[in-house]
């Protein structure tokens, strides 16, 4: 891995795509937050205002006088930052889901007994489901044009034991889990803390040991955290061929690919690498 990063490493991505391998078809991949190598953003220094200096008679400019009343009108007035309005326990109609409602639909989607959830695994190993999203449930044909319709919402879970993407539909009013389904060889995009763990995997992997060497290349000190890099992740689903056997049942496993950024610095080319999330196994895609 080292041979290839060197090439890269260093290089602002700007724009660019890079091709991902071990697909059937190449897919391109545009890296996020390749304006600058600094993270800051593009673009122009102060603007001016706009128009034209005022004319008096004749097409000529203004007096003194007029141009700095013309300027203290045309003035942008200091910014003023508000508050963001209270947020209410519940919403109305379509609208989306409040903290409290995110934190309830959350709870009774957990509680009621359910054996399949309080078996299920997360993504660390630990008990319980690995929670990917909560969004406001599409309403039934028949609450369409009920202005008090029910509000509910969409939990969405993965089990690692299992390899099932759980998805309970909660009754905010009732406190009821109203529908459960489960799905396999689904797979959502991965969370914050799913694109972590991967980068841990990685690190404590023998594999990892190319990346640790190029992030001392780049900055002149050692990999030892996650905090370090500033991690972008996908799903990947493996292709007959096109990988390592360990990783060859990616799609029906959760599987990550990373593209690591130094915190402040350059990408690092990790493309060749692929996370098992479900066996905790790190593979390579194939030349």
């Amino acid at each position: 891995m080292r041979e290839i990063v060197r090439r890269h490493l260093g290089k602002v991505v700007a724009g660019a795509g890079i091709a991902v391998a071990g697909t059937a078809a190449m897919v391109a991949v545009t890296l996020p937050g390749t304006a600058g190598a600094d993270d800051t953003p593009s673009g122009g220094g102060e603007r001016t205002a706009a128009g034209q200096p005022p004319t008096g008679a004749g097409g000529q400019e203004g007096t003194a006088g007029q141009q700095g009343a013309a300027g203290q009108q045309g003035a942008v007035a200091p910014g003023v930052v508000q508050e963001a309005p209270a947020q209410g326990e519940r919403g109305t109609g379509r609208d989306p889901l409040t903290d409290d409602e995110l934190s309830r639909a959350e709870q009774i989607a957990l509680g009621g007994g359910q054996q399949s959830l309080r078996s299920a695994e997360g993504v660390d190993g630990e008990r319980g489901p690995e929670r990917l999203g909560t969004d406001l449930a599409e309403p039934d044909a028949a609450d369409l044009d009920k202005p008090n319709a029910p509000r509910r919402a969409d939990v969405t879970y993965y089990d690692y034991r299992t390899d099932t993407v759980v998805t309970r539909t909660v009754d905010l009013d009732t406190g009821k889990v109203v529908k459960t389904g489960t799905q396999r060889g689904v797979q959502p995009p991965l969370t914050h803390a799913e694109t972590l763990e991967a980068a841990e995997l990685l690190l404590a992997d023998p594999l990892g040991a190319g990346l640790k060497a190029d992030y001392k290349d780049a900055t002149g000190k050692a990999l030892t955290s996650t905090d370090q890099l500033k991690l972008t992740s996908m799903v990947y689903r493996a292709v007959p061929g096109a990988q390592d056997a360990v990783v060859d049942k990616c799609g029906e496993h959760r599987c990550a690919r990373l593209f690591p950024k130094v915190v402040n610095g350059p990408w690092i080319d990790a493309r060749a690498f692929v996370i098992d999330l479900s066996t905790r196994e790190v593979g390579t895609l194939t030349p």
